[in-house]
């Protein structure tokens, strides 16, 4: 580990999975450093309400080379050194699978290049830091949409499925140096949830084995649980899903 705290670094940290890995990991004794795309002030305020010291709020456009250019400049300059990146930031809009008209070239590649490409370029960037202390870990925060084919729209599974894909070749890639590990969770009780059509909500409730559906803070235990006790693994895909895909 770095001397000092040990360091995350988490894209997309002011929406509401973000915001609860980033609360799980200070409460851990880590430095954040929360990303944010243009919620600036929704990313202060989190800073500001976590545990320990010395988090800060930066700016990540991770479909921007120069954003991450400088989010590596600053995390070098501060801090020296990083533990954990949590690929969190992501995009999609609800577009029926069956309406292959209303999923535009656009609205495809913005997908992608946020959900796949992003957390690649994001890796790329910091992967000087993470490979500077042994231990280094990026958690890619994926869904079981990836498997079962079934999420807001076509393109949102197959960037998932992608991402799953890009763990096992990053993992085998960067060993033994780096690990690489998603996330995968079901859907999640929370502000996407609520704009969903309340029947397709309590059905997916309904259908979970475990009754409910994933929250925010089961999705950041089991992100945190990667970095603290999962030490020996790596490639893999851990679902947070309550048993859907068995159901």
């Amino acid at each position: 580990m770095s001397e000092g705290p040990p360091a995350v670094v988490i894209t997309g940290a002011s929406g509401d999975v973000g915001s609860a890995t980033a609360h799980a990991f200070a409460q851990a004794g880590y430095r954040v450093v929360a990303g944010y795309r243009s919620q600036q002030a929704a990313a202060q305020a989190l800073v500001e309400a976590l545990p320990g010291s010395g988090h800060t709020a930066v700016h990540i456009d991770v479909t921007d080379r120069g954003s991450l250019d400088a989010l590596r400049d600053h995390v070098t300059a501060d801090i020296g050194s990083l533990d954990v990146l949590v690929n969190n930031a992501g995009f999609t809009e609800y577009v029926p699978h069956d309406d292959l008209d209303g999923l535009s070239d656009d609205l495809f590649d913005r997908i992608f290049q946020t959900n796949t490409r992003g957390a690649f370029a994001a890796s790329r960037a910091l992967l000087p830091l993470l490979k500077r202390e042994p231990g280094g870990l990026i958690v890619h925060l994926s869904s079981i949409a990836g498997i079962t084919g079934q999420g807001s729209n076509v393109a949102y599974c197959a960037s998932k499925a992608a991402l799953d894909s890009m763990t096992r070749s990053l993992a085998r890639a960067l060993a033994p140096d780096v690990r690489v590990v998603s996330v995968a969770p079901g859907l999640i009780d929370g502000p996407y949830a609520e704009n969903l059509d309340p029947s397709y909500v309590e059905a997916q409730r309904q259908g979970t084995p475990l009754g409910r559906l994933a929250s925010s803070t089961d999705v950041a235990a089991a992100i945190l649980s990667v970095a603290r006790d999962l030490t020996f693994s790596t490639g893999c895909i851990i679902p947070v899903d309550g048993g859907r895909p068995v159901a």
